[in-house]
């Protein structure tokens, strides 16, 4: 198979012989059920894409399309249609202001589409193009704007500069209402959800798909799509962990999808690795995830306002998370009107986890995952002095000022992060029916249940271990199953004391 990373043409993937999953059907029911679409996704999802293939349909491509199902349900002479094309990533406003290099784009634009747009003032020129377009080829006008929110999430350290582009992208919106009479369909895309108050205020008729069952599976890849369209290349592995790796988005709380770019790339290396976190993660959702205190986001209950909202001079981290693909719905309580959100999958968590625990220690000589594996390697030996002593060592490497005002915090925020980043050997803050334990680590050996407390004495953990009964769900495991009490000491910064205790 021909994998097409980081293809964002219909064309090319059809042309090149690449694989293709057929979202045509939805397409196909999307542009026959109504005329204003906003569809927000993490990036590397596809969005580009779909808007290639859009393309395509109306201008009536139709050799592309063979095999796939819309081939013989689209009437290809009477959808013949203009279609006006704004693709934010290609257009210079990082060299420009955003007005020149909407002006420049446009008029390329223009010219692409055969209109002459030399006469034409800067501050009319997509209501020009529109009507002028409508004129010349006596049919409506396609839509489609791609990454309509870049221009502002790209300066969202500089705020002055996100509200100068944000007033900027409301103006250039604000001619689609008049345009009404022109359009036959219009479809944008973003990573944000920005409220319509602050962008779209005039397009009252933007039915915004995020959360919809229209926009579900629109984009990435079902397990049904996995298991059929790439059947053969994943026979040679252990579908589980391929689920565990890169499965799990999901806008609706059931069906869940895989990033198409992370599961291509593993397609095509059989290597487990972190591809989307190549592409690049924000420092500064890091630095907002400590500075509201978030490490442990997994279960994180919210309202729709949360996720459907983006208000960038008041950095909600949830919804930045979450629209930016880092969390996902993991259940929806429709009485309750409550979403519960997770990471997605170990991709994802893993690699966050290990920037955020980087940015509590101010980032360290060491990274964060050769410490946990050396604290796996110790767990392994039945070495709790050695563990002890790592995280010593991390606790140590930690600025001074860091701990003066938050011992407490950051004392939490590294013993889950260090636990959790073990993976599939530990889980963090189990819930048993008489209490939750800090952290329960499985080696091949050896079962082990942690229990820290703050200032507080080692034989009040192995107490808690003891009567809470943390190991007794695994007495049939033939596992060596040991409690570990921990005492750590805000005024030493550092673990006083510790005990271990066979269960």
């Amino acid at each position: 198979m021909k994998y097409p990373i980081g293809i964002q043409s219909f064309r090319e993937i059809r042309e090149g012989g690449y694989v293709y999953v057929d979202k045509t059907r939805q397409i196909h029911d999307l542009v026959s059920e109504g005329k204003y679409f906003f569809l927000s996704r993490p990036r590397r999802f596809g969005k580009s894409l779909l808007l290639s293939t859009l393309y395509e349909l109306y201008t009536g491509q139709e050799a592309l399309f063979r095999d796939l199902w819309i081939h013989a349900h689209w009437d290809w002479e009477a959808a013949l249609r203009p279609v006006v094309w704004l693709k934010f990533a290609s257009f210079g406003y990082k060299q420009h202001s955003l007005k020149e290099a909407l002006e420049i784009g446009l008029r390329e634009e223009a010219a692409r589409l055969g209109l002459d747009s030399s006469k034409v003032g800067h501050s009319h020129i997509l209501s020009w193009l529109i009507r002028e377009a409508y004129n010349t080829y006596g049919q409506k006008v396609v839509i489609l704007i791609d990454e309509y929110d870049k221009p502002i999430i790209d300066y969202l350290d500089d705020i002055p500069k996100a509200e100068e582009n944000r007033d900027t992208l409301k103006w250039l919106y604000s001619v689609l209402k008049d345009a009404d009479p022109y359009i036959e369909f219009l479809f944008l895309t973003g990573v944000s959800a920005f409220s319509k108050v602050s962008i779209f205020s005039d397009l009252n008729n933007l039915s915004n798909i995020t959360l919809s069952p229209q926009g579900y599976t629109l984009l990435g890849i079902t397990q049904e799509e996995l298991d059929t369209v790439f059947e053969a290349p994943m026979q040679a592995y252990d579908r589980s962990k391929v689920r565990e790796w890169y499965n799990g988005y999901s806008w609706g709380g059931e069906e869940r999808l895989y990033n198409p770019f992370s599961i291509l790339r593993f397609l095509q290396s059989g290597q487990y690795q972190n591809y989307w976190f190549e592409t690049g993660t924000p420092t500064f959702l890091v630095r907002e995830m400590r500075k509201h205190r978030f490490y442990n986001m997994s279960g994180f209950q919210t309202a729709i306002n949360d996720l459907v909202n983006f208000d960038y001079a008041r950095l909600n981290p949830i919804s930045v998370l979450f629209q930016t693909g880092y969390l996902t719905i993991r259940d929806y309580d429709s009485e309750l009107l409550i979403y519960t959100l997770d990471y997605p999958n170990r991709e994802v968590r893993s690699s966050l986890e290990q920037l955020l625990m980087s940015e509590y220690m101010d980032y360290p000589p060491q990274g964060a995952l050769p410490r946990v594996v050396n604290i796996l390697q110790a767990l392994r030996h039945r070495d709790l002095e050695a563990v002890v002593e790592i995280l010593n060592a991390a606790f140590a490497e930690i600025p001074y000022e860091h701990w003066q005002k938050e011992n407490e915090h950051f004392y939490h925020a590294l013993i889950h992060l260090t636990f959790s980043l073990l993976g599939a050997y530990t889980r963090s803050e189990v819930h048993t029916a008489r209490g939750r334990c800090d952290a329960l680590v499985e080696t091949a050996d050896y079962l082990y249940a942690f229990e820290f407390k703050l200032d507080r004495p080692v034989a009040e953990a192995l107490q808690q271990i003891r009567e809470k009964g943390y190991l007794s769900a695994y007495a049939d495991s033939p596992k060596e199953k040991i409690g570990v009490g921990v005492s750590f000491s805000t005024a030493q910064k550092g673990i006083v004391d510790w005990a271990v205790e066979g269960v």
